[in-house]
């Protein structure tokens, strides 16, 4: 009914009846004082005020009678109330001094920190209520597992965030719950069981096309910004790979900084760099990602921002013309090839991604939704892990130099790297790994919790401060930890073992954060805010990856696993390789960093990593460096000149 309706206007019609419903019991109040009661109190600006708090009043008692009863509940249940931040950090109603937070945070602050600040006073698992509805927070791989795997079908995406992303994905892969899920990820994944050289082949050439964009740059003198770069190359490759026609984002010039006088650059055709179709395109779908992460931090509020146009959905109306003729030809193409007497080859090497999913459906619909789920994923998740890794060689030139060290010992100078030789590079994938334990691409991410019955529990294991979590239904629940069978990781023989039941409730949403939970120092040691990638190689990851392997989540776990795991490190691998065979050393350009790209000065009194930290750090769906992240890069002696 309100599917042409903008955003924001289907909110308003939808909601009128909660809103006028108060007002008209309290006009009808005054109705029947006057008519039966006749005390004639409420009379006059009396009764408009009535009016205009009715709705507030009866929000108000609707949030006070809800949390009494699930005081009751939960006491009738013998579970505790899940901890909440205390009341004085934020008096608001709603939440709104959160919210302030997270909007002042993803402008000015640092990642992540309006979510520690409320773990040192509640510990790592907790209760906010934002808009008046309750978000359980959690940064414990106890619960994480619960999350993902273990209780899989007990948590969701949930309706609400499907309406969030629809204008992006669509009914996607990652847009999906229940028996649609299981079919996109059915159609998907078989594409990605295999390694396949052509990938190589699209790696190899958008590589050489990227590094040479980056010599041509340093050559006249100027830093390069390595984010859009990498953003370019993951984009195009991800296009060429999906459907066979990559976009060519890196055929335009790269961008000066921002000091530099020419900001609209020409290329060859005399077409300012910012009306070609590719930076379009590439400014079209990062827009639409940011309206939709900006959706994702309003929560059901968002339509509000939205009240004349859907956002996203008019920025990806570029992004669907372009799509939409590739899809028809391939679906043409097959529908010609299987009206052939021809034998189809479904394993052929140069096979699509289209081509693939055309052999499960022709719905053109679905199949511009899977691609496009793929090009998100494809595209920003790579882009993120790149641009910080680079970044991260920055700083560290120890870890620079040993990198490089193994690549050229197992490659050389300009040999093209292989799959066994990544194998080999344990020192390549150590990096990587820290580089996905300190910036995971997607910092946070949400579930709905749904249950057969209204109310359930958390079972909280306690020992010392140490806080795991596991939900329970009512008529499974335990009453000593005698009688629960603890998995792998929950045995102990400590007397001070205690086990609590917590209070949750169906259809609550589950915010988890693999960003914080990762730099825990409980559960990474006292150095987990040292980049170190050693500790993906030595006595550490014995010591506690090992025993608790939920501490490392940066591809999500369980059945919505990340399905393009392999392909992104095989991506990221075959870069970093042709970077570092190409430049010996890279250093931040601070100077053309923009002004708003730096870091607060109060960061340096923080400690730990933020205090280190030369750029500041932006999320939408992914983690990015805001501005860019602009570097100079000296050539190596070794290098073959041939890009």
């Amino acid at each position: 009914m309100f599917s042409n309706i903008p955003p924001g206007i289907s909110f308003i019609i939808k909601s009128i009846p909660q809103l006028i419903l108060p007002p008209i019991i309290a006009f009808a109040t005054v109705l029947i004082d006057r008519s039966y009661v006749h005390t004639n109190v409420l009379s006059g600006w009396r009764v408009s005020l009535l009016c205009i708090v009715s709705y507030p009043l009866a929000l108000t008692i609707s949030v006070a009678y809800s949390a009494i009863v699930k005081r009751i509940v939960a006491a009738r249940m013998g579970a505790v109330l899940l901890p909440e931040p205390p009341f004085l950090e934020d008096p608001t109603p709603g939440g709104l001094l959160f919210l302030y937070g997270m909007i002042k945070e993803s402008r000015d602050g640092y990642v992540g920190d309006g979510l520690k600040n409320r773990l040192r006073s509640t510990g790592p698992t907790f209760n906010m209520r934002i808009f008046f509805q309750d978000r359980l927070v959690t940064s414990e791989p106890n619960h994480i597992k619960a999350l993902l795997a273990t209780q899989f079908e007990d948590f969701v995406k949930g309706q609400d965030t499907l309406t969030t992303m629809n204008s992006l994905l669509g009914t996607g892969v990652f847009a999906n719950d229940g028996i649609l899920w299981r079919f996109h990820r059915s159609i998907t994944r078989p594409f990605f069981s295999r390694d396949r050289i052509t990938h190589f082949d699209i790696f190899d050439r958008h590589t050489d096309e990227a590094i040479g964009k980056m010599k041509t740059r340093f050559k006249e003198g100027y830093a390069a910004d390595f984010q859009d770069v990498v953003s370019r190359f993951t984009l195009d490759s991800a296009t060429e790979f999906l459907f066979g026609h990559d976009i060519g984002t890196l055929s335009d010039p790269l961008p000066y900084p921002f000091f530099h006088s020419s900001h609209s650059v020409s290329n060859t055709s005399n077409t300012p760099f910012e009306q070609t179709f590719s930076a379009r395109f590439s400014r079209s779908f990062n827009e639409a990602q940011t309206s939709t992460a900006v959706r994702v931090r309003f929560g059901d509020m968002w339509p509000l921002r939205e009240l004349w146009q859907d956002i996203p959905k008019e920025k990806m109306k570029l992004v669907h013309g372009f799509l939409d003729p590739i899809i028809r030809q391939g679906v043409q193409r097959s529908r010609l090839a299987k009206e052939s007497t021809a034998i189809i080859d479904t394993e052929k090497e140069d096979e699509t991604v289209l081509d693939h999913l055309i052999q499960h459906t022709d719905d053109p619909i679905i199949l511009r939704d899977e691609i496009m789920n793929l090009a998100v994923a494809g595209r920003d998740t790579t882009a993120s892990l790149l641009t910080f890794t680079v970044y991260m060689l920055s700083q560290h030139s120890d870890v620079l130099n040993k990198l490089r060290s193994e690549i050229l010992s197992i490659v050389g100078p300009d040999r093209r790297p292989t799959y066994d030789d990544f194998r080999e590079m344990k020192y390549l994938r150590a990096v990587l790994n820290e580089t996905l334990r300190l910036y995971p691409p997607v910092p946070f991410n949400m579930r709905h919790l749904i249950v057969n019955c209204s109310s359930c529990l958390l079972l909280i294991y306690t020992l010392g401060n140490r806080i795991n979590t596991r939900l329970c239904h009512p008529s499974n629940r335990v009453t000593s930890h005698s009688s629960y069978q603890r998995g792998p990781g929950w045995h102990t023989t400590n007397s001070n073992t205690s086990l609590r039941f917590a209070y949750t409730h169906n259809d609550q949403r589950c915010i988890y954060s693999v960003f914080v939970m990762q730099r825990r120092t409980d559960l990474w040691g006292p150095d987990a805010l040292k980049f170190d990638p050693d500790r993906f190689l030595d006595e550490r990851v014995q010591k506690y990856l090992i025993p608790n392997p939920f501490i490392f989540c940066p591809f999500n776990a369980g059945p919505r696993i990340c399905i393009g795991q392999q392909f992104a490190y095989n991506e990221s691998s075959f870069f970093l390789v042709r970077l570092l065979q190409n430049f010996s050393s890279i250093e931040i350009s601070e100077e053309s960093q923009p002004p708003d790209s730096r870091p607060s000065a109060s960061w340096k009194k923080e400690g730990g990593i933020k205090a280190t930290e030369k750029v500041k750090l932006k999320t939408h769906l992914t983690m990015y460096v805001a501005e860019g992240l602009w570097l100079k890069m000296g050539e190596s002696s070794e290098a073959v000149e041939d890009i």
